[in-house]
C-alpha cells in the first residue's frame, strides 16, 4: 500500500517548506505556496522589514530602472505615482502584498538562516538559524537575491579616513550631507541616482569613474494628475503593463541586443552615442570621458535621465580615473592627485557572481554549493542543482535577464510545482537529472559566447572570467522553458523507512 501524504509529510499532509528572504522572490514563493494550498511554510528574513533590496537600499534617489507597471507582481497590480517607482513606494507595495495575501503569520523577521544541510537518510533540510536552533523542512527555497552582498573596495588607507564612509546599499542616514564635500565612487546605476539627488544640497561632489557605462535616458518622472486618473482603471493598468512587456520582449527577442555587429546592438549603441553628443555638445572633455570604449552593453546598461546633466553642474567634477587610496582627509586617484572630502560614498556594486555567499548549503555528498561549483556557479534554469534535492534558487546563476519580477514569478512557480509533484507522486525527494543540468549549461554557455558581456570586465563574471549570471533572452522564452522542462528533467525518490 502506498504511503499517504500524512505518512510522508506529517499531520498537515503537505511538505514543510522554508523560504529564505522576504524580497520580491520570497514573497512570490509565499503567495504561490498559499495558492497551491500549502500553508506549512515559513519565510525567514534577516532584516526587520520586508522588501529585500528595497529594504536595504535607502540611498537618496533610489528607484527602479523598469516601468512601475511592469515592475510588480502579475497577481497584484498597483496604482503607481511615478513612471519608475522609488524605494519607499516599492517597499510599501511589498508590505501591502504581504498583508493582502496573508503572509504575515508565515514571516519571521530579524532571523538569519546561517546554513542549510541535507539529511539524505531522512530527506529533510536542516536550516540552522542565528539563535542556534535548527528548523527542519522538506523543501528549501532560497530567495536571498542577486545584488545583496556589497562589494567593498580594499583601498589603502580607507580605515584611516576621518569622516563617514559607507556603501550605497548600507546608507547611513544620520549623516547630513548639506554643505559637505562628497566623493561618490562609481558610475553604475546606484551612483547615477545618488549624484543628481545630492547635488543640489552639497558643497561639492567628486564622481570617481573607473570605466564609463552605456547610459540611456529613461524618462523618470511623477505621473500627472490626468495620467493618474486614467491609470486608475484596472484595464488601463493591465494594458500599460502589456505594452511595456511587449517593448521589452521585442528588444530582447533572439538575444541579438547583446551581440556586437547585429543591427539591434548597433542601433542601441548609436542611441547612447547620440544622447552623449546631445548633452555634452558644449563639454567635449566630458563627452570623451563618459563614452565607453567597449561594445554595448558590456556592463549593465544604465538608465538615467538626470545623471549626465548633473555632471555639468558647477559643484560637480567627474574624475575619470579609479581610486588608488584614501588619506585621513581625502581621496587619491590613480594619477596621485588627492582631493579633500568630508564624506565617501562607495557606489562600488555587489558580489553578484558570489551566489549564496551568506548561506552555505550542503548537499547529499557533503559538499557545499560553492565546492560543487568550483568557482563557476551554474544551475538548471538558474533554479536547481543535482545533488541538492528539494532545493530551489530564485534569481540563481544564468537567470539575470528580461524583467526580474516576471523571472522571479516563473522561478517561484517552478519550485511550487515541484513541491506539488512531491505530494502527487508521494515522494520525499525530487532533483534535476545531472544529464539535463549539464546539457542546459552547455547550451547556455553557447548562447553567452560572442556577447559583449564576454568582452569587458563586469560583475557578471566569476573569478575565472566566465560569465555566470546572465540570461540572454526575454521573459517569454524563459517562462515557457520553466513550464515545459520541470517534470521531465527530474528524478524522484522516497526516503527509506
Amino acid at each position: 500500500m502506498k504511503p499517504t501524504a500524512e505518512d510522508l509529510f506529517g499531520p498537515a499532509g503537505t511538505p514543510r517548506v522554508v523560504v529564505v528572504g522576504a524580497g520580491f522572490g520570497g514573497i512570490a514563493a509565499g503567495v504561490n505556496l498559499k495558492r497551491a494550498g500549502i500553508s506549512t511554510f515559513t519565510i525567514y528574513e534577516s532584516s526587520l522589514g520586508v522588501g529585500g533590496t528595497w529594504w536595504d537600499n535607502t540611498y537618496p534617489g533610489a528607484e527602479v530602472d523598469v516601468g512601475s507597471h511592469l515592475y510588480c507582481f502579475s497577481f497584484k497590480p498597483h496604482h503607481w505615482t511615478r513612471t519608475h517607482a522609488r524605494q519607499p513606494e516599492l517597499q510599501k507595495y511589498l508590505e501591502e502584498t504581504v498583508d493582502e495575501f496573508g503572509l504575515r503569520p508565515h514571516l519571521r523577521m530579524g532571523v538569519t538562516a546561517e546554513s542549510a544541510t541535507w539529511d539524505d537518510g531522512r530527506h529533510v533540510w536542516g536550516v540552522r538559524l542565528d539563535d542556534g536552533s535548527v528548523d527542519e523542512c522538506n523543501a528549501l527555497i532560497s530567495a536571498v537575491g542577486f545584488l545583496n552582498v556589497p562589494r567593498y573596495p580594499n583601498w589603502p588607507g580607507l580605515g584611516d579616513f576621518q569622516g563617514p564612509a559607507f556603501h550605497t546599499a548600507r546608507w547611513e542616514d544620520q549623516h547630513d550631507l548639506t554643505g559637505r564635500v562628497v566623493a561618490v565612487v562609481g558610475t553604475g546605476s546606484s551612483a547615477t541616482q545618488v549624484v543628481p539627488a545630492i547635488q543640489p544640497i552639497v558643497e561639492h561632489v567628486y564622481v570617481f569613474q573607473r570605466e564609463p557605462g552605456w547610459v540611456m535616458p529613461k524618462g523618470e518622472r511623477d505621473f500627472t494628475d490626468a495620467e493618474r486618473a486614467a491609470l486608475g482603471a484596472p484595464w488601463r493598468r493591465r494594458r500599460e503593463r502589456w505594452r511595456q512587456r511587449w517593448l521589452l520582449e521585442k528588444h530582447l527577442w533572439g538575444g541579438r541586443l547583446n551581440r556586437p555587429g547585429t543591427r539591434a546592438n548597433q542601433t542601441r549603441e548609436e542611441v547612447c552615442r547620440r544622447y552623449i553628443d546631445r548633452v555634452f555638445t558644449d563639454r567635449p572633455d566630458l563627452r570623451d570621458a563618459v563614452t565607453p570604449t567597449y561594445p554595448y552593453p558590456g556592463k549593465r546598461p544604465v538608465l538615467a535621465t538626470t545623471f549626465y546633466p548633473a555632471l555639468k553642474k558647477d559643484n560637480v567634477d567627474l574624475v575619470p580615473r579609479p581610486v588608488a587610496g584614501v588619506t585621513p582627509t581625502g581621496v587619491v586617484d590613480a594619477d596621485g592627485v588627492e582631493r579633500r572630502v568630508d564624506v565617501i560614498v562607495m557606489a562600488t556594486g555587489f558580489q553578484a557572481a558570489n551566489y549564496l555567499a551568506r548561506l552555505p548549503v550542503v548537499g547529499r555528498d557533503g559538499r557545499t554549493l560553492q565546492q560543487y561549483w568550483a568557482g563557476e556557479p551554474h544551475a538548471y534554469l538558474g533554479i536547481t542543482v543535482p545533488g541538492f534535492p528539494n532545493f530551489f534558487m530564485l534569481y540563481g546563476p544564468g537567470a539575470n535577464g528580461g524583467e526580474i519580477v516576471i523571472m522571479l514569478e516563473s522561478q517561484a512557480e517552478y519550485a511550487v510545482r515541484a513541491v506539488r509533484r512531491m505530494i502527487r507522486k508521494r515522494v520525499t525527494a525530487i532533483e534535476v537529472k545531472r544529464s539535463f543540468e549539464a546539457a542546459w549549461n552547455r547550451w547556455l554557455d553557447s548562447r553567452i559566447e560572442g556577447t559583449s558581456w564576454t568582452m569587458t570586465n563586469n560583475y557578471f563574471q566569476s573569478p575565472t572570467g566566465k560569465v555566470v549570471t546572465q540570461w540572454p533572452y526575454g521573459n517569454l522564452p524563459y517562462r515557457v522553458l520553466t513550464k515545459a522542462l520541470g517534470g521531465i528533467s527530474e528524478t524522484t525518490g522516497r526516503r527509506r523507512h
